[in-house]
C-alpha cells in the first residue's frame, strides 16, 4: 500500500467528517447567518484539522488545496472581466443606451419572453452565464424596474436563458469541463443535455407569458417612463456607436475567440466610449473600473439600475471561489467522496438506485463545496468505472453532473454563482428561484429517467476512443 493510500480515512471516519462538513455549512449560512466566505474558510480549517488529528499529512492537504484554486483561476479571471465590464459600461452610456432604448420599444406584456430569448442567445454565443447576467442582464433589470415589472421575474428569466446557454454552449466552460472529466464527447453530452434541458425550458417560456401578461395589467404610466428617459439622455451623451462594445463582443465570441480577450476588447472599447462620448478623465475612467458607476442622480431607480460593477464588486465572489477551494480540499485528500461511491457501487441493487444515489451525492457535494469546478474535478473521473460497471454511457455522469451542478448554483445562496447573480442583479435568491424553473425542473426531469430507465444511453461497444 502507498503512502497516499495508507491516509485515505476508514468509512466510519469519511462518513463522520462529510456529516459534519454538511452541520458546518448549513449551520453557519443558515442558522448562524455568517459570511458564506468565512463559513467555508471555518469549515476547510476545522475538516482540515481533523484529518490531521486522524494521520493525513499537511503537505498532502496543501498540496489539494493549491490544486483546487489553480482549478478555479479562470473563473476568477472571468469574474473580474464581467466587473470590469459593467462598470465600464455603464460609465460609457452603452447600458444606460439599452436601457433607453428598451423602455422606448419593449411592452410589459412580452418583456419576460424578450428577456429569456436575447439571454438564451447571449448565452449560447458567449458561453458564459457570468457574462451574460452581468452585461444584456443588468440593462434588462434596469427596464423591468422602469416597466415596473416585478424584479424577481425579470431576474428568473435572465437567469433561466443564461443557464440555458451554459449548460449547452460549446464554448462554455462547465459543457467543456463535464464532458471532460467524465471521458464523453462534448457533443455526444449536448445532445444528451437535451433531454434535461428543453422541457424545463419551454415550461419556462409558458410561465413568462403567463406572467408578462399579469405584468401587462399593472398600471404602468408613459409619464414615469418619460422621465426616466429624459432622465437618462440628460446625464449621457446616448448616440448607436455605443452599442459598439456588445456587438464587438458577441461578433468575436461568434468567431470563436477566447472568452478572457474578447472580455478586454470590450472593456478597452468601454473606457475609449467613455472618454471620448462622455467626457470621462482618466481617473474617471478607472474610478469606473474599480468602483462601478458611482455618480448619483436625483432619482432613485435610476440610481439603482447605474450604480453598479467595477473590480471590487466581484472581489467578494473571488473569495468564495477561493474558501470553497480551500473547504474542497481535505474532502478530496482524505478519500470522503472516493469512500462514498464504493458505498454506492457496493449498495445499490439496479442501475437506477445507482444513478439516482450518484446524483445525490453530487447535489450533496455541490451545496457544501458551492463550486462545480472542485465536484466536476473531483466527482467526475472516479465515477467512471461505477457507471462502466453498469454498461451506461458516460454521458449520464455529464448530463447529472451540469443538472445537480451547473443549474442548481443559482439556487445555493453561498455559492460563488448564486451570490454572483444576486449581488449582479440586487435580486436576494431566494426571491427568484421560483422564477427560474430551468434551473430546478431538469433535476426533476434526470430523477424521472433515472428511474423509468427512459432517455438512458446505454455504453457505445466500441468504448469512447481517445477519450477513454
Amino acid at each position: 500500500m502507498s503512502e497516499t493510500e495508507s491516509q485515505k480515512l476508514t468509512i466510519g471516519k469519511a462518513l463522520a467528517l462529510f456529516l459534519l462538513s454538511i452541520l458546518m455549512i448549513f449551520g453557519g449560512v443558515l442558522w448562524v447567518k455568517a459570511n458564506s466566505s468565512i463559513v467555508l474558510l471555518t469549515a476547510g480549517v476545522v475538516s482540515s484539522a481533523i484529518c490531521m488529528a486522524w494521520g493525513i499529512k499537511w503537505k498532502d492537504l496543501e498540496r489539494d488545496m493549491l490544486s483546487n484554486i489553480t482549478s478555479m483561476l479562470p473563473a476568477i479571471l472571468i469574474l473580474l472581466s464581467v466587473g470590469l465590464m459593467i462598470g465600464i459600461w455603464i460609465a460609457c452610456g452603452t447600458v444606460p443606451l439599452m436601457v433607453y432604448y428598451g423602455l422606448k420599444v419593449l411592452s410589459p406584456g412580452l418583456f419576460l419572453v424578450v428577456t429569456l430569448v436575447v439571454c438564451t442567445m447571449m448565452s449560447v454565443c458567449m458561453g458564459t452565464s457570468w457574462g451574460t447576467i452581468g452585461t444584456v442582464g443588468v440593462a434588462l433589470m434596469g427596464i423591468s424596474a422602469g416597466l415596473e415589472i416585478p424584479l424577481a421575474y425579470t431576474a428568473g428569466a435572465i437567469v433561466t436563458g443564461a443557464i440555458f446557454g451554459d449548460k449547452l454552449s460549446p464554448l462554455s466552460d462547465t459543457t467543456v469541463m463535464s464532458s471532460a472529466v467524465s471521458g464523453v464527447d462534448i457533443i455526444d453530452h449536448i445532445k444528451y443535455m437535451l433531454f434535461t434541458t428543453i422541457p424545463p425550458y419551454l415550461i419556462s417560456m409558458v410561465l413568462y407569458l403567463f406572467l408578462g401578461r399579469a405584468a401587462a395589467g399593472r398600471a404602468i404610466t408613459g409619464d414615469s417612463i418619460e422621465i426616466i428617459t429624459s432622465s437618462l439622455s440628460s446625464i449621457f451623451s446616448l448616440s448607436p456607436i455605443l452599442l459598439l462594445p456588445p456587438v464587438a463582443v458577441l461578433a468575436l465570441i461568434i468567431l470563436k475567440k477566447p472568452a478572457l480577450p474578447v472580455f478586454m476588447v470590450g472593456v478597452v472599447l468601454g473606457c475609449v466610449l467613455a472618454y471620448f462620448c462622455q467626457g470621462l478623465s482618466l481617473g474617471g475612467i478607472s474610478s469606473a473600473l474599480q468602483r462601478g458607476y458611482t455618480v448619483k442622480s436625483e432619482i432613485a431607480i435610476i440610481d439603482s439600475m447605474l450604480m453598479r460593477g467595477g473590480l471590487n464588486s466581484m472581489l467578494s465572489s473571488v473569495v468564495l471561489l477561493i474558501a470553497a477551494a480551500i473547504f474542497g480540499a481535505p474532502l478530496k485528500t482524505a478519500g470522503v467522496i472516493t469512500i462514498l461511491i464504493d458505498l454506492i457501487k457496493n449498495t445499490a441493487k439496479s442501475e437506477r438506485v445507482m444513478q439516482v444515489s450518484a446524483f445525490i451525492t453530487h447535489a450533496a457535494f455541490f451545496c457544501i463545496t458551492s463550486s462545480y469546478y472542485v465536484t466536476f474535478a473531483v466527482l467526475g473521473p472516479v465515477m467512471r468505472p461505477l457507471f462502466d460497471s453498469y454498461g451506461l454511457h458516460r454521458a449520464n455522469i455529464s448530463r447529472m453532473l451540469e443538472d445537480s451542478g451547473t443549474a442548481l448554483a443559482p439556487l445555493v445562496p453561498w455559492s460563488v454563482t448564486g451570490a454572483f447573480i444576486a449581488n449582479t442583479l440586487g435580486v436576494p435568491t431566494g426571491e427568484y428561484i421560483m422564477y427560474a424553473p430551468l434551473t430546478y425542473l431538469g433535476m426533476v426531469f434526470l430523477v424521472i429517467y433515472d428511474i423509468t430507465g427512459v432517455k438512458i444511453w446505454r455504453r457505445p461497444a466500441g468504448g469512447y476512443g481517445d477519450l477513454d
